[in-house]
């Protein structure tokens, strides 16, 4: 039997890191159902799939005026 591939799962604070946003501007994003994928887990906090953050960039993306 072969283990399930783990997937890398960011903090609120790495994701708040890379994209240089404030919790407040993240909370909005997610009030307005914009923000990426989130996973709450039972203490409250936020995860992030690597994966789910990667999309959510790539849906950001335009092209060329």
């Amino acid at each position: 039997m072969t283990a399930a591939p783990t997937t890398r799962m960011l903090t609120l604070g790495e994701t708040l890191a890379e994209l240089r946003m404030s919790r407040a501007a993240f909370y909005r994003l997610r009030a307005r159902g914009s923000a990426p994928r989130c996973l709450k887990l039972p203490n409250g906090q936020l995860r992030i799939r690597r994966a789910d953050l990667d999309a959510w960039f790539k849906g950001c993306e335009v092209s060329a005026c």
